[in-house]
């Protein structure tokens, strides 16, 4: 009798193994299910325009020359009027709010009223475009300064065209020096995770023919 009542007490201690063996498996996949279900759905990951010779960088890195794709891109759009500033300039402004700090998007507001209240919206048409020779691939340490991981300050040259009804009243060759920050808050309005955030110095006049250094650029645009 002994002989059987050790093998049932070796068969029961097996059991309690077995069963705190399945609570250990069942406790693990409920962790890795609860890891599974927290881990975001969606992620954005910067990739350099040019792929020939490949990129290996981490996701959350972004490539200098996308901020600077991504600040030529959204400033542009937002000085776009295609047929009436006064109309055209406010309704880009809550179009691309979400690709706007909140302080950002408040100094622009505020130049739209400035602007209106000088007369310089109503009927104007305005465009801007990338001067030939001065975009991000002839100097791309000026164009794009790293400030931080998050932060970082495009510097575009720019030709800014105005015209009223038909006639051109203005044209500028300015240089902005925009600062661009991290914000991946909304990635359903805002899939590129970046804003800007206005001027780093305010918009300088600049020279057809040399292309000088920030500091030297002389005059402020109008």
């Amino acid at each position: 009798m002994s002989r059987f009542r050790h093998e049932i007490v070796h068969l029961q201690a097996h059991i309690r193994t077995l069963r705190l063996a399945a609570g250990a498996l069942a406790l693990l996949a409920l962790l890795l299910g609860l890891g599974w279900w927290s881990a975001p759905r969606d992620l954005t990951i910067h990739i350099p325009p040019d792929l020939r010779s490949g990129s290996t960088r981490r996701w959350w890195d972004v490539p200098p020359e996308n901020v600077y794709a991504f600040a030529f891109y959204i400033w542009q759009q937002l000085q776009r009027w295609p047929s009436d500033g006064e109309a055209d300039y406010p309704r880009n402004l809550k179009t691309l709010s979400a690709y706007l700090t909140p302080a950002c998007q408040a100094f622009l507001e505020q130049d739209y009223q400035r602007r209106r209240a000088n007369g310089e919206l109503r009927l104007r048409v305005r465009g801007l475009y990338e001067i030939p020779g001065r975009g991000y691939g002839e100097d791309p340490a000026r164009r794009v300064r790293v400030i931080s991981a998050r932060d970082w300050i495009v510097t575009l040259d720019l030709t800014a065209d105005e015209y009223y009804s038909s006639e051109q009243i203005k044209r500028a060759l300015v240089r902005y020096q925009l600062k661009v920050v991290q914000l991946d808050q909304d990635p359903e309005h805002n899939p590129f995770g970046l804003a800007l955030d206005c001027y780093a110095q305010p918009p300088q006049r600049i020279d057809p023919h040399p292309d000088p250094t920030p500091a030297q650029a002389p005059g402020a645009a109008t």
